[in-house]
């Protein structure tokens, strides 16, 4: 076979959309994952040790020996019947007014960011974020062409009392906040701030978007309602995922919106993958159904609190003065803040070299900055290989 040429110019033939978007930092995450030598404090991954695989192999084995034609055939784009009547079932343990008519199920939160991007944004639309915020929204929404209006976080979470100014000031399409554990910092929204947010969206007529994935990971503190259970106007967007509580790469997720727009969701839905995948929605039927899930969420949390904890002590032992660090009461990550002069971006190559990785700050602000601020994964470790990757970390905060 000879070799061809083409005299097509591909970067003028790409959508002016796909300007905007450059090398993805949870590339570079994922290409580190298969060395053994490099303790990666980057990824949001949950334990690798603890995943149910005996429980997920007796099911998978039953689902295909039983009903497996039906389980690998195509399905409805609204998701797995019986999924969806869990899903509504869970919540309305909480005290929430929903039913199957209100549930989307879908290729985990990732895939509900992107089908709202996609209904909602058009190019110049504002979006109301916390910052720093999730990247991967970030990336999505930069992709519709959405333009940002970034609101500060403190310990407590967003800054909501900013929120009136910048809806008086600018036309949003909607707000989108983690008001749980969130990324990356791993700070929750206090209730009193939850409240005011949903007044504040509710008098401007915004709608609240609402990302829950790690909610059902809480370490410590008490509990708090979400944005969902405290909304009276039906004006809140409900995305979670079994991700974080069963297992990332069976890629099942779930939205919970007004039915005015679950039309609109399902044949998005539709144009983007048809369906979530049958045999990880069954997998997950089952676990709801038969009372595995809520068991499993207990073991995980027991672990992550001692791996947490092995983290903050870590750090306090061998960090310097100068750098400080977030305390959260749950999901899988800390924030840590270094010394204003020192450029976490910069320091990465000499991370890896000492085989630590790290996700640098910088990444997750919509209005720039973050140079000196780094997030760190707790979860996927035992605690003494965190202890271990701390004091590598340290070694390049020392040097730097």
């Amino acid at each position: 076979m000879t070799e061809s040429t083409t005299s097509i110019d591909w970067q003028k033939k790409l959508a002016a959309r796909t300007h905007g978007l450059y090398g993805s930092m949870t590339r570079k995450l994922m290409s580190v994952l298969n060395d053994p030598e490099i303790i990666s404090f980057g990824g949001g991954l949950p334990a690798w040790d603890l995943f149910p695989l005996d429980e997920i192999r007796q099911v998978a084995d039953e689902l295909l020996r039983t009903d497996g034609p039906l389980t690998l055939q195509y399905s409805t784009s609204e998701g797995f019947l019986p999924l969806r009547e869990e899903v509504a079932k869970r919540y309305r343990a909480r005290g929430l007014d929903v039913t199957v008519d209100h549930v989307l199920i879908d290729t985990g939160t990732m895939q509900g960011i992107d089908l709202l991007g996609k209904l909602f944004l058009e190019e110049g639309d504002q979006v109301v974020l916390g910052d720093p915020t999730f990247l991967t929204a970030l990336q999505s929404f930069t992709l519709y062409q959405a333009g940002f209006l970034p609101v500060a976080l403190d310990d407590d979470g967003m800054k909501v009392d900013r929120l009136p100014a910048i809806l008086e000031a600018h036309e949003v399409k909607f707000l989108y906040v983690m008001p749980t554990f969130q990324n990356p910092t791993g700070r929750t929204l206090s209730l009193e701030r939850r409240k005011q947010l949903l007044e504040i969206a509710g008098r401007y007529g915004v709608p609240v978007v609402e990302d829950d994935a790690y909610g059902e990971i809480r370490l410590g503190g008490d509990p708090l309602p979400t944005l969902k259970e405290l909304d009276t106007q039906d004006s809140v967007i409900y995305l979670s995922s079994f991700s974080k509580t069963l297992s990332p790469g069976l890629r099942v997720g779930f939205i919970l919106a007004p039915a005015a727009i679950m039309e609109k969701l399902v044949f998005a839905k539709q144009t983007a993958d048809l369906h979530t995948s049958l045999l990880p929605q069954r997998i997950v039927h089952e676990f709801l159904r038969r009372d595995w899930l809520d068991p499993h969420i207990r073991v995980l949390v027991k672990s992550y609190r001692k791996r947490r904890n092995a983290m903050l002590d870590a750090m306090a032992e061998h960090f310097p003065p100068g750098v400080s660090w977030s305390r959260p009461e749950g999901g899988l990550f800390c924030w840590v803040s270094l010394p204003e002069h020192m450029d976490a971006d910069a320091m990465l190559d000499a991370a890896l070299a000492e085989k630590v990785m790290y996700v640098p700050g910088s990444c997750y602000f919509a209005g720039g900055g973050g140079t000196n601020c780094m997030r760190l994964n707790y979860s996927a470790y035992t605690e003494e290989r965190i202890r271990v990757g701390i004091e590598r970390l340290d070694r390049v905060i020392e040097r730097t």
